[in-house]
């Protein structure tokens, strides 16, 4: 071709010189050199373009250890690129790597200087590690680029306060409340630099300004029941934190403190729900297991009693306090050795500890072990004690309503309710980076969708495992690289399975392209759509099931895959606020096809409930759950789900009824979801 060419120029340009015509031969194939790195540039654009995509939707729904892999591959291909950089800062922070994240945004900054969400970004990290005065710097530089974000002055406050700057933080706030006044967070942030300041009625003064404009800020009414709380004026207190705990219900503190108001105006039935109600939200909480256990001690439940306090034994195996209680609870349910055992623990700390001398030897006589408790005896006369020494100190309701700190240790105090040493407020800074328990601490969100999966069912009901006849048909007959399971819910990969389920779609990838069997092509092309979803990209998982279905357009199992996918792109897209409505339409027809290849299939029921429940759509949402769990009674899901639009729906009720019957198959989130429910009311 290149020959016939040079002929044709030479035959309409006689006179050219050979080495011009050269020359021209020369800049053709040089074009078409520069065509060719142009095409390779495009794909690689295009890879790096598809790796940072996943690795987004990966951080969308969660998927931390995932979402580093991806961004890890950009940033090996692209050093020089701050946005993986920033998105892997992201993602560690999400996994509480505060110093990764920190490294990662400063990479980020170092790379483009110029986009003050990074600076947020690491300011908050570096929040999380109490590096106060690195965060001031970092909002000092977002505050330059975006001067107008309150969110910037509010954090940079907060980090003023924590840092006891206290002139300076009140400085900021006068800023923002003359900016936004109605920013109700601000007055409530002045309050709480009064209240260090020991200023309580200007604290008082800041809080009431807060409550006017927003009188659903739960962190102003914390605040006005810690103020209740010094002052011991239990009423109000239990009035405040009943407001809070509405409006912030998973907070295990707020219950720990109403417990305390309420033991000292006598409501013990409430006080003992409380600490239950702390426990359910964290079973850690040691404020709660102590102080219930003390409850208990005080009505009587020593068994129970004994549980709590065994259970603060383990959290704190040299908590003597402790063991001196469960010394006493063990010694009047008869069970003296276990007693003894304690009560050593607690003598051999303070040998001097002649009350719990007395009630050693007493144990010791019970069991005829009349040589040791005579020892123990001789101790106490050899002090010369007095006549009441050694007398058990006995509870009294006014006993139990007094306090002491949790780092005081005197045995007198022993059955006293523990606070904590220091109220701490832990500011709910106004980022997007604010962890997921905040972010989802009082959202009602439905369980996820059933879906087409490598990995098999796993949300916590040991004794249900899902089924589909078409599922199974396809493992028997294709008998597929990996078996395709069905399974519900976003699974988070650890690193190593990720790198697996790459390697699996490698294999496909390389099945697919050197396949000569036409008929064997399909079952791959869904094989490595299946492994695309698993690593949450769903770009490319459409692409292949599209393919598919253009094989196979009666496969139920098809366009079941694809309005999964679909839905999954479409939650990506509206958070980053982008319309979906288009392609909620072409899920719907996908659902609806689908079910009417396959009928008797719950989970499409369950999916298309999923999709009309986020559309509001409830009504329509509940039919399509009834009709599940009409051929699945166990799906404890669909109930969850349903309960959840019911409460929308305005029947809380019937909504409360099936939440019961979700955590009654084991779908344990259930009944906290209730107990928020009912307190909601």
């Amino acid at each position: 071709m290149g020959d016939d060419k040079a002929a044709a120029i030479s035959l309409h340009f006689p006179n050219l010189p050979p080495s011009i015509l050269n020359l021209k031969n020369m800049y053709r194939k040089f074009f078409v050199f520069i065509l060719s790195l142009f095409s390779l540039w495009s794909h690689a654009q295009f890879n790096i373009e598809r790796l940072v995509t996943s690795g987004q939707i990966a951080l969308h729904y969660e998927d931390y250890v995932l979402s580093m892999q991806y961004f890890n591959q950009v940033i090996a291909l692209k050093p020089y690129l701050y946005k993986p950089w920033q998105y892997r800062a992201v993602a560690k922070f999400y996994l509480d790597d505060y110093v990764g994240a920190e490294a990662d945004a400063s990479q980020a900054i170092a790379l483009n200087p110029y986009i003050e969400e990074v600076y947020d970004l690491r300011g908050i990290a570096r929040i999380r590690q109490k590096k106060f005065d690195a965060a001031i710097e970092d909002y000092n530089q977002a505050l330059r680029l975006d001067p107008s974000n309150r969110n910037y002055w509010f954090n940079r406050a907060a980090s003023r306060v924590n840092n006891k700057n206290f002139k300076e933080a009140h400085q900021d706030i006068d800023s923002i409340v003359k900016r936004w006044n109605n920013f109700a967070n601000a007055y409530t942030l002045n309050a709480e630099v009064y209240l260090q300041e020991k200023d309580t009625a200007n604290a008082v003064v800041w809080l009431d300004k807060s409550l006017k404009v927003d009188p659903y800020d739960g962190e102003a009414w914390i605040a006005r029941s810690y103020i209740a709380l010094s002052r011991k004026q239990w009423k109000d207190a239990d009035e405040f934190l009943g407001k809070a705990i509405r409006l912030k219900a998973q907070n295990p503190s707020l219950y720990i403190n109403r417990a305390l108001a309420r033991i000292n105006i006598n409501n013990l039935r409430g006080a003992m729900a409380d600490y239950d109600m702390a426990l359910d939200l964290d079973p850690n909480n040691f404020l709660g297991h102590y102080n219930r256990g003390l409850l208990r001690m005080q009505l009587g439940d020593d068994n129970r009693a004994i549980l709590d306090f065994d259970y603060v034994i383990k959290m704190e195996p040299d908590n003597v306090m402790a063991i001196l209680n469960r010394a006493i609870l063990h010694d009047k349910t008869g069970n003296l050795r276990a007693a003894i055992s304690d009560y050593t623990t607690v003598i051999n700390r303070f040998p001097n500890f002649w009350s719990g001398l007395s009630q050693r030897a007493k144990a010791y006589r019970r069991l005829g072990m009349t040589a040791k408790a005579e020892m123990d005896e001789f101790r106490i006369l050899k002090a010369q004690l007095d006549k009441q020494q050694g007398k058990q100190v006995r509870w009294s309701k006014n006993k139990l309503k007094e306090v002491r700190k949790r780092s005081e240790i005197d045995l007198d105090k022993h059955n006293q309710i523990v606070i904590a040493d220091e109220q701490e407020t832990i500011h709910e800074y106004k980022s997007k980076f604010r962890g997921r328990i905040q972010n989802n601490s009082t959202e009602m969100q439905l369980m996820p969708l059933y879906h087409l999966s490598y990995l098999p069912y796993s949300n916590g009901m040991k004794s249900y495992q899902a089924f589909d006849k078409n599922v199974e048909a396809f493992n028997a007959r294709q008998k597929p690289l990996q078996a395709i399971y069905v399974s519900c819910g976003n699974e988070h990969l650890a690193e190593e399975a990720t790198q697996r389920y790459f390697a699996l779609i490698d294999t496909l990838h390389a099945q697919i392209r050197n396949s000569h069997n036409a008929s064997k092509l399909p079952s791959l092309v869904l094989q490595r759509a299946v492994a695309y979803s698993v690593v949450q990209n769903f770009t490319d998982a459409l692409a292949d099931i599209n393919t598919y279905l253009g094989i196979d357009s009666t496969s139920a199992m098809g366009y079941w895959h694809r309005a999964v996918c679909q839905m999954q792109m479409n939650s990506f897209h509206s958070a980053a606020g982008i319309e979906t409505r288009l392609q909620e339409a072409g899920v719907l027809s996908d659902l609806n096809k689908a079910i009417q290849l396959n009928p008797h299939n719950p989970y499409l029921y369950y999916n298309r409930g999923n999709l009309y429940a986020a559309q509001e759509q409830y009504d329509k949402a509940i039919a399509d759950y009834t009709q599940a769990l009409q051929m699945d009674g166990h799906l404890a899901e669909g109930y969850y789900n349903r309960g959840i639009c019911h409460i929308k729906n305005k029947n809380r009720s019937q909504g409360i009824k099936d939440l019961s019957k979700a955590g009654e198959l084991g779908l344990y989130r259930a009944y906290n979801l209730m107990k928020q429910s009912s307190a909601e009311k």
